[in-house]
């Protein structure tokens, strides 16, 4: 049986952990393999703003430091920002899948450009950074957004009847306006919208979360792993001190109110 870590980008109680994991329902995968779901123990309360991004990186790489010697074989990052990836990737000698630019790569198998359909603006500059690293701003029609702040807890539960309709009509604009040929949702936390999206739109829209299973799947059962050339070892590895930073701010913050 293969075991793959998902890390959960923000710190998160059990129920709030279980409308991450619905997103194993949107996916089929083999009886072979099982995914464990960890929320990070510290880290932003959103992802606005460099500050938070530079929170992300740490938090996920605290949390999947000992995913390999804790017996997992593959580790996927739930969060389009694909925080802590390349991190993870220098450390860790087995797969580590962000949704992110998987989507963005996989979405030019199916066509020509695509859009990421996301609920706010501030979410804006993960995309962007993604998009420079790979060199795929071209191949973004656009990035369109509802103006709905999102609830990293509750996700879109109770919402659908306002949330859905105004991203099916954003998306609908990319299609028509931009000329997208794919639709990306621009997060995680928008799973549940997924189904009711592509059963009403003329074109394939990625659903990153499920992807990104998919993915690990895949590169276990082909032997594939990131190549060293591109995330080189460091030549002295630091993680007692990344585990006692990342305790000392868990701790800093439950005294200050700010846990799960």
């Amino acid at each position: 049986m293969k075991r793959v870590l998902v890390i959960v980008p923000f710190p998160m109680n059990d129920e709030e952990v279980s409308r991450r994991k619905t997103q194993l329902d949107s996916v089929r995968l083999g009886a072979d393999i099982a995914f464990d779901f960890r929320p990070v123990r510290l880290g932003p309360s959103s992802y606005t703003s460099q500050h938070d991004f530079t929170l992300a990186d740490f938090s996920i790489l605290d949390a999947g430091i000992d995913a390999e010697t804790d017996g997992y074989d593959a580790v996927c990052i739930d969060t389009m920002s694909d925080s802590g990836m390349s991190a993870l990737r220098s450390i860790l000698n087995i797969p580590v899948i962000g949704p992110g630019r998987h989507a963005m790569l996989t979405a030019l198998m199916l066509g020509e450009r695509f859009s990421v359909l996301v609920m706010w603006d501030r979410w804006k500059p993960l995309y962007t950074k993604t998009l420079g690293e790979l060199g795929l701003r071209d191949k973004c029609a656009s990035i369109r957004s509802i103006g709905v702040q999102p609830d990293n807890r509750k996700l879109l539960a109770g919402k659908e009847d306002d949330v859905f309709p105004k991203l099916l009509e954003a998306a609908q604009r990319c299609i028509d306006e931009d000329g997208a040929d794919v639709i990306i949702l621009g997060s995680t936390t928008m799973h549940q919208a997924h189904a009711y999206l592509a059963e009403r739109l003329t074109v394939p829209v990625i659903n990153p979360g499920p992807l990104s299973y998919r993915l690990a799947e895949t590169a276990l059962k082909l032997n594939l792993v990131h190549s060293r050339s591109t995330y080189p070892s460091p030549l002295v590895e630091k993680k007692d001190m990344i585990r006692a930073i990342g305790a000392a701010g868990a701790a800093a913050a439950a005294t200050a109110g700010q846990g799960a």
